[in-house]
């Protein structure tokens, strides 16, 4: 598989892009105004607990205040941390009170109006490994599936790791040899001295620890994958990136390029009209059926469609023909849109259950490239797939699009007859509310238009029963469910 990773640098944003084959598969963005939160520490001071939730408010320096759950606060006892899923239920009162400061981490950003989701159990990733200091156990990637090298990783791993804390081996570090784990091991241990020491030193909530700018970040989280060229459109970046590789992943220098052609970096795969695409709701299939995509606040509902898809034998084949190939579709969608949490699939429903196997197969399958962790449920009785794949940061849509003013995120507009009547109701609550001479109405140029035109037998009813003369005016800065009465 070719895999290349596309950077495209201004002074005020980054965009990065990895492409597979060709296509288009992620999309990460970072502005300068806004940059992600995920993985920087933080002293925080608790603002609210609320035993009713089980959760704890905690002021960590910005505008909204982040939320600390019972579940993510390491409980220890006498001295000794417990692993997670051993750690007893205990109450957030017991856990924190009012006034504390606790160093705390970011694993979910922002979004919407939920404030960052926050952690106390600290991880600090490096190349090959992730250092733990409030753990008492080693790990290795469940991806390095060869028993040898688990347990060789393994030993190394439990060899450098000391009282301050423990290391998870990652899926780069297969066939990596034991000076290069120890170097990076060092490299962290350093890292936590230097955060513990700005903690002792910081008396108010802040940041201690900043996570890597995206462009460092990225080649951090894609070592292991088979990256034949990066190339990046600003010299600065360039550089950066250039001691970066060197110092981190040496492995990744000689496939680093400053890109110094004509074209914009991002016409070489026609980034620009897929990254316009993933907005859209509908996605097309080769085969003319279709996905609708709507993403909301609770949860992401894909359809799928035949549409123009008739199939070459039978209504069975053809449906699950469409299913199998959405799930292709569906798995790219879900990495470049960056769409997380709760998902639902409304694949055509399918009578075989051996259809409905091969279907949650071929999905899994696709999904198993997805470096996001991903659960699938199987279909319920409703014949709907829920699956889960885990939100760390904001989608595609949420950095790039805004709600819309006039239909304050519905999706839809009143039609124009609606705003009709709704104007007329108007006139008639306003003439029993007040005395006027006339009305004046400011409308829409469809709406005006509709006023005069298909309504000017119910405006002319409305005249004789008000007693009153009701003048239409366009206002060309109105949206389409604007209006305004005004009385003369």
């Amino acid at each position: 598989m070719s895999v290349e990773v596309l950077m495209n640098v201004t002074p005020t944003e980054t965009r990065v892009v990895l492409v597979e084959n060709g296509i288009l598969q992620e999309v990460h963005i970072e502005r300068q105004a806004k940059r992600g939160l995920v993985g920087n520490i933080y002293m925080g001071k608790v603002s609210r607990v609320l035993p009713g939730m089980q959760a704890a408010f905690i002021d960590i320096g910005l505008d909204k205040a982040a939320f600390l759950h019972a579940s993510d606060i390491v409980v220890q006892v006498d001295g000794d941390d417990i692993p997670q899923p051993d750690r007893p239920e205990r109450s957030i009162t017991e856990l924190v009170h009012q006034g504390q400061q606790i160093m705390v981490q970011v694993v979910k950003d922002p979004l919407g109006t939920k404030g960052a989701r926050l952690t106390t159990d600290i991880t600090l990733p490096s190349r090959y490994l992730v250092f733990m200091p409030k753990s008492d156990h080693v790990g290795v990637s469940q991806r390095i599936e060869e028993g040898e090298e688990r347990d060789r990783l393994k030993e190394i791993a439990e060899s450098v790791s000391t009282d301050d804390g423990k290391f998870i081996v990652r899926t780069a570090a297969e066939g990596a040899s034991e000076q290069s784990l120890k170097s990076d091991a060092d490299f962290l241990f350093r890292l936590w001295e230097k955060i513990k020491t700005r903690k002792k030193s910081q008396r108010k909530a802040g940041m201690l620890y900043e996570d890597l700018n995206l462009s460092c970040r990225v080649l951090r989280d894609f070592v292991g994958e088979e990256i034949e060229r990066i190339r990046v459109d600003s010299k600065v970046t360039f550089d950066t990136l250039k001691t970066f590789t060197k110092d981190f992943i040496p492995e990744l220098t000689s496939v680093l390029e400053y890109y110094t052609g004509d074209r914009p970096i991002f016409d070489l795969f026609d980034i620009e009209n897929e990254m316009q695409r993933a907005l859209d709701r509908r996605v097309e299939l080769k085969s003319g059926g279709s996905l609708i995509i709507d993403q909301t606040e609770a949860m992401t509902t894909i359809d799928i469609n035949t549409g123009a898809f008739v199939g070459h034998r039978n209504l069975e084949e053809t449906i699950f023909n469409t299913n199998i190939e959405a799930t292709q579709a569906i798995a790219r969608q879900l990495r470049l849109r960056n769409l997380g949490g709760i998902i639902i699939i409304d694949f055509i429903d399918m009578r075989d259950e051996e259809h409905k196997r091969r279907v949650l197969h071929s999905l899994e399958l696709a999904l198993s490239k997805d470096r996001a962790k991903t659960t699938i449920n199987g279909f319920t009785t409703l014949g709907l797939v829920e699956m889960t794949r885990k939100r760390t940061r904001e989608s595609l849509e949420h950095v790039l699009c805004s709600e819309c003013p006039v239909c304050q995120g519905r999706g839809t507009m009143k039609t124009v007859e609606t705003v009709c009547y709704e104007i007329m109701r108007e006139i008639v609550r306003v003439h029993k509310a007040y005395e006027a001479d006339k009305f004046v109405v400011y409308a829409s140029a469809k709406v005006s238009e509709a006023l005069v035109n298909e309504e000017s037998h119910a405006l002319a009813e409305l005249e004789l029963f008000v007693s009153r003369q009701i003048t239409v005016q366009t206002e060309p800065l109105y949206n389409q469910e604007q209006f305004d009465v005004v009385m003369m």
